[in-house]
Parts: C-alpha cells; structure tokens; sequence
C-alpha cells in the first residue's frame, strides 16, 4: 500500500497546477492567514509519504535524499552554459567549486559574477545538487555564477564551512584565485545553510575591515539557533523542513559546549550590520524559516542596509530547487535574477 501511496503522489506532483487545485479544492492548510500553495502541499505530501515513520535517516541516507529530489524535480543546466569545475581555497586546503557562464564566454576574466552557497543544513548538498540552479541564474541574469563546494559536517563541525567560505571569498577579491574579479563585482548568496553562511561572512568580512560584495543574497535563510519563532512553531512538522530535522542538521554541525549565539552561526545577533551591503531575502510561507527572513530583513533595515523582501505566502522550503513542479520556483529564480543584473550593473 505504502508504494501504491508514494506513486498516486508522485503521480498528482506531476500534474499540471489547475489540476491540482482543483484536487485540493478547499483543502489546503493555512497557516496564520497564508495558503500552501496546491503544487507544494502536492510535493509535501509525497515527501512525507517516502519518508514515512522511520525516523531521521542516517547522513549518507539524508545526503542521497537531497541528491535524488533535485534530480527528479529541479530543472537542469540550460543548455547554453558551459561548466567549468576547478578548486579554489578553503581554510585547511583547496575546495572543488563549478563556474558557469554562457558558451563561448571567458570563465576566468573579471566579470559580474554571483559565489553560490548551496543548501542542505551544513550536512548535505554539494555543487551538483544546485547545478540546475545555478546555471539558469547564470543565464538569466548574464552574469557568471560560481558554485563553491565548502566543508561539510558532521565529518567538519563549526567553524568550518565558515571558514572556507572566507578563504575562498579573500582568494577571489585578492586575485589568488583562479577567477578574477574584485569586491564590487561579487555579489555573495545561497539558500537556507547557505544563505546563513552567506550573513556569517558579512558579519566576518565587516570585523576584518575586508571590502564588502555588491550584494548579498539570502533564499529563505536561518540566521538564529534560538529556532523559536512563530514560524518554527506554527511548521514544526511541515513535511520539507520539520522542526525534527533541523535539530538533527544543527547536531550535527554545532560541536558540544558551542554558543549556538555566536554571531558566525546566529547572524541576527551579528552587531555589525551596519554597512552590510544591499540584500535580497527571499521568505516561504509554509517554511519552518518565513520568520527568520523577515527578522532578518527587519535587522538590516534598522542598521541602515537596503533590503528587497520578496515573500511567497504559500511556499515551502527549498522550493527554489523544485522547479520542475513548482511553478512559483521560476518565478523567484526570475526575480532574483533581474536582480541580480540591478545589483552588477556597471
């Protein structure tokens, strides 16, 4: 029965959107005045039938189910990116990293360029889970895109995907890496872990007196251990990111005997926002982390930094890397590429 389950769900995940709120007609759960999105609450219920009762899977059982959700429901790598994996440094020594760029462009020159953080909870997700991702950002915002593959825990605890995140930052904006550019044209971003490695390095970058990115771009971010917001609350038990889960990925990450209030793993506590460059946050309203987004956004504006917020009321976690299923995925990928083309230009 369970696989006959999984694949009526699987099956209705596929359908075309009119069809699915026309199956779901009247209900779909609403959480504080916001709607799941039909297409979401699909993808949600069939994530929940796969992982059933079983409890939380092993690392290497959790790094899989990333890679095989992304495989089935992103969309992959335009056709018109070339992809080129080279290493660029890390705190204890080089990292692989994927640069992307439109075919026949330089890879290498000084240009426009995002450096992509991956999500996963500092535990899973690597440059291929984002692949999809990160080539259609690079076309649609004709910039180039680098994908950064940094440390992983529970094998590398804090502090160390945020320190391969500056070294490889300073490698870039110095010239020792093997991509050129400067500070003013990087923009820094990710999603969930990624975007909180993305704040850590704002917070590092402002406490060293290294010069700050364009922009920074921050996909429904965590930037509090405190984990007890409305949000986190109100979703604890939201299929894609229950409250379960996420205490399993900071377990993981955080080493005993850790402030979970350090500012490097709780960005909303960093005391040098001000002077933060510009950032664009991007909040999900069945997401455990819609309350994280605003806190954020509202943090940054009080120090005197320019955000964009950009919120969809009824979409879950990760819904950036769904959009194969997820209509609104495209949609916010746009978005943050017209951006994206704002924040680098000239």
């Amino acid at each position: 029965m369970r696989k006959i389950s999984i694949l009526l769900g699987l099956w209705l995940v596929l359908l075309p959107e009119w069809i699915v709120r026309l199956f779901y007609a009247g209900r779909l759960p609403v959480v504080d005045g916001r709607r799941i999105d039909p297409k979401s609450h699909a993808v949600s219920q069939l994530v929940q039938r796969i992982r059933g009762d079983s409890g939380m899977p092993s690392v290497e059982e959790s790094r899989a189910q990333l890679a095989t959700l992304a495989a089935r429901f992103d969309r992959p790598c335009p056709a018109d990116i070339a992809k080129t994996d080279i290493t660029l440094p890390g705190a204890d020594g080089p990292r692989i990293a994927r640069i992307y760029v439109a075919k026949g462009s330089d890879a290498f020159g000084a240009q426009p360029t995002l450096l992509y953080l991956h999500g996963g909870g500092w535990v899973q997700g690597d440059i291929q889970t984002h692949n999809g991702l990160c080539g259609q950002l690079a076309r649609d915002a004709g910039i180039r895109v680098i994908s950064y593959d940094y440390r992983l825990a529970p094998e590398h605890k804090f502090p160390a995907a945020v320190n391969d995140v500056l070294a490889c930052y300073r490698a870039l904006t110095l010239g020792t890496g093997p991509a050129a550019l400067n500070a003013s044209q990087l923009v820094v971003g990710g999603d969930s872990a990624g975007a909180n490695l993305t704040a850590a390095l704002m917070h590092d970058l402002a406490t060293s007196g290294d010069p700050m990115p364009a922009a920074q771009l921050l996909i429904y971010p965590a930037v509090d251990a405190a984990l007890d917001t409305a949000s986190m609350r109100d979703l604890r038990d939201q299929p894609l990111l229950p409250r379960q889960r996420i205490d399993w990925f900071m377990d993981h990450y955080i080493p005993n005997g850790q402030d979970r209030f350090d500012p490097r793993i709780s960005p909303l506590r960093s005391d040098r926002l001000p002077g933060q460059p510009p950032a664009l946050i991007i909040a999900g309203g069945h997401d455990a982390l819609w309350c994280d987004g605003h806190d954020y956004a509202d943090a940054l504006k009080s120090a005197g930094v320019p955000v964009t917020l950009l919120e969809y009321p009824g979409q879950i976690h990760a819904f950036l890397s769904l959009r194969r299923v997820i209509p609104q995925g495209v949609d916010a990928e746009r978005r943050i590429s017209d951006w994206l083309r704002t924040a680098l230009k000239g």
